[in-house]
């Protein structure tokens, strides 16, 4: 009885901690503007079938992918067994879905077990990826300190979780074969089958020991994984599926207009044209802050996994600049959390003299990108760095005037001679006379 009490606090406490980060991560996404993406749902969710669930852009490196996707699965379908455990912590029983399932438990077991050793052999590798080969995408500057940790802890946390779970149902069996009250039989599982007889000369006493601190090591760390998940890169394996639906379906080259610059165009041009509107506001152009972002945007920055693939394929920072667009959505996310801890704090929202745009955000870097989309072609769960990008740039052009000079004799240009070139509209065919 002690330990269901126990259990039902631990349940209790974790899910009401995970339900409270949830909350502030959807309040801080609404802190964004509004924009409606619910049209086309048959190939919105064709999306998340592919890209979400499918992974497909993963598999453009399809021993990664594979890799990837043992992890995933392990993550989605061994936690299934949690909620045995969990009834089973309520009720006080002890494998309450074998005499639902006879036989066919064994073989679900079976399958927990061998996608936990994949896990295991996945998570290695990619520890080893990271910290020995170093490939140059996982040690960029823009990655120092925690962000490196948290990818780092997570992998070590899955390894520890899957040895638990078979480690638990190593000592499990051990106990069924020597018929201890309170121990199920069931049947050998396929891993833990074998590695039951590491734990032979093991006395009864030391056997259940191990195997209660092994499950309540495993839900432990579940509930703390669970917790820990919404302040980690690894909130992706949530996002990645409301982040595919919304995505973009407009082609990737497609940059958004705004109405603001194409009614000011309409007035210079024909002022009659475009009457005033009693009561109408010129909006502000671009983007200085994550609350001039859309929540769609904001909704990419909680999803970014942090992979690097984005910047890995960015020419500007393949040559040297200082742009990355993996930094600029863990900027917008770091922004992000310091609003909503000021409005947690204040109770509502308080000017703190500081912005995205120029405290995380420099002009070099929005200046050095060339708009060439790679970063939003390459992202795995439809997150849009360019967009935030475009955003940020704009206000600094538009509105804070913050254009290099080069940039403002183009748009002279532009405006003078409707081309980038100083050369009036009269002479451009000039060079044609010389061909003879």
């Amino acid at each position: 009885m002690i330990q269901q009490i126990l259990f039902i606090l631990v349940v209790a406490f974790g899910a009401g901690l995970f339900t409270r980060r949830i909350r502030q991560i959807r309040r801080n996404i609404l802190v964004g503007r509004k924009e409606y993406l619910t049209d086309f749902p048959g190939r919105r969710w064709k999306n998340v079938i592919l890209l979400a669930f499918g992974q497909k852009k993963m598999f453009r490196n399809p021993l990664v992918a594979v890799l990837h996707i043992f992890i995933y699965a392990g993550f989605v379908i061994i936690n299934l067994e949690i909620l045995e455990i969990i009834l089973d912590g309520l009720s006080g029983n002890h494998r309450m879905f074998y005499p639902l399932l006879g036989k066919s438990y064994l073989i679900l077991i079976g399958c927990f077990e061998i996608l936990a050793v994949l896990v295991i052999i996945a998570c290695i590798i990619f520890l080893i990826r990271r910290n020995v080969l170093r490939l140059r995408r996982f040690i960029s500057p823009d990655l120092n300190g925690w962000p490196r940790s948290d990818a780092n802890y997570i992998l070590v946390a899955e390894i520890a979780l899957m040895c638990f779970f078979l480690t638990m149902n190593s000592a499990d069996l051990m106990l069924q074969s020597r018929s201890v009250i309170g121990y199920r039989q069931t049947g050998p599982f396929w891993i833990s089958g074998i590695l039951m007889h590491l734990l032979a000369g093991w006395p009864t006493t030391r056997l259940i020991l191990l195997e209660r601190t092994c499950w309540w090591l495993h839900i432990l760390g579940i509930f703390s994984f669970m917790n820990y998940l919404p302040f980690s890169k690894h909130l992706h394996i949530l996002l990645a599926f409301p982040n595919t639906y919304y995505g973009s379906l407009k082609p990737v080259a497609g940059m958004a207009n705004m109405p603001e610059v194409q009614r000011e165009a309409r007035l210079a041009l024909d002022p009659s044209a475009a009457a005033v509107i009693p009561g109408e506001t010129v909006g502000k152009f671009g983007a200085r802050d994550v609350q001039d972002l859309s929540w769609k945007n904001l909704l990419d920055a909680y999803s970014c996994t942090e992979c690097g693939r984005c910047s890995a394929v960015c020419p500007a920072t393949i040559t040297g600049k200082k742009l990355s667009p993996r930094k600029i959505m863990m900027d917008t996310r770091d922004r992000l959390e310091e609003v909503g801890s000021h409005i947690d704090r204040q109770g509502a929202w308080m000017d703190d003299h500081k912005s995205l745009l120029g405290n995380y955000v420099t002009s070099e870097e929005l200046l050095a990108c060339t708009t060439c989309n790679a970063c939003v072609q390459e992202c795995p769960v439809s997150i849009s760095p360019l967009s935030i990008i475009l955003q940020l740039r704009r206000y600094l052009i538009m509105e804070a005037s913050g254009a290099p000079q080069p940039w403002n004799m183009m748009f002279a240009n532009m405006e003078n001679n409707q081309a980038p070139w100083k050369f009036p509209p009269d002479d451009r065919d000039k060079w044609r006379e010389k061909q003879g």
